[in-house]
């Protein structure tokens, strides 16, 4: 089979490029803040933070005066991005860009990361090859993944029930699984350090984090705007049970778990 990745990523993009991702990247700011403690970058080290949404992870590095630069390939995120950095006066080079085809040199960056970033590339192969390319030997490769029986898993499997991802693709919870980060990213690595994480996101309510999820969501959003009232119903119905199987909350509010793996891997 042929896949049509050029297609395929236009198409996400323009799901991604829904709604305004930045509203859920405000809550997962603490697992951008955890992966770059783990990874350490020092001072003056070159930092690039791949499928960065509006920045989390690359501001956080820049308030350790690396040098970082950002890419994203939804325009709005990445001008959300360049208004964030403005504002703490931190000069980082946000670009707009596709994971797969990463415009820099061999070697370019000490530190590599991805929050919930890289992972959904229609290409793994090419983008882990991408990663791999632009850290230099002996570097590190920063990552952050849904697993696939947690909260992130859970919630793009009942998406695709109603709109199926192309055929012949990977699931991006590939990349959290030890053996899909080893079939990525093994040949070019020393040695790949796992940890499973939890993560937090706090709402007013269930009816709020609903609303939420369903405007700000891409793949949610695009999923909500492209089926018919009934399918309509039904896929609300399937992520609000998903939801209260999440929230850890009983005082009204909603404080949504989820589990997730943290990867730091050595550039061979």
């Amino acid at each position: 089979m042929t896949i049509d990745y050029r297609a395929i990523t236009a198409r996400q993009q323009a799901t991604w490029a829904t709604g305004d991702f930045n509203e859920l990247a405000r809550q997962i700011m603490p697992v951008s803040e955890a992966l770059v403690r783990a990874c350490d970058p020092r001072a003056g080290q070159r930092v690039l933070d791949v499928a960065c949404g509006s920045g989390n992870a690359a501001l956080i590095a820049a308030r350790r005066y690396c040098e970082v630069s950002g890419i994203d390939y939804v325009p709005s995120l990445i001008e959300r991005a360049g208004q964030r950095a403005a504002a703490e006066g931190t000069p980082i080079d946000f670009r707009v860009g596709d994971a797969q085809a990463l415009e820099f040199p061999d070697g370019s960056f000490d530190l590599v990361l991805s929050v919930f970033g890289v992972m959904f590339a229609p290409d793994q192969e090419r983008a882990a090859g991408e990663l791999l390319r632009v850290c230099r030997a002996g570097g590190k490769i920063g990552l952050c993944c849904w697993i696939p029986e947690g909260f992130g898993g859970e919630l793009y499997t009942i998406v695709g029930r109603y709109l199926p991802p192309p055929a012949g693709l990977n699931p991006p919870v590939r990349w959290g699984t030890e053996a899909g980060l080893t079939e990525l990213l093994g040949a070019g690595t020393s040695s790949i350090a796992v940890e499973k994480r939890v993560t937090h996101q706090y709402y007013r309510s269930m009816d709020h984090a609903i609303e939420v999820f369903g405007t700000y969501l891409g793949p949610l959003s695009r999923a909500l705007q492209m089926l018919d009232a009934s399918n309509q119903a039904s896929l609300r119905r399937d992520v609000v049970s998903f939801l209260e199987k999440y929230n850890r909350a009983s005082d009204g509010t909603a404080v949504l778990e989820g589990e997730y793996l943290e990867i730091v891997a050595r550039r061979r």
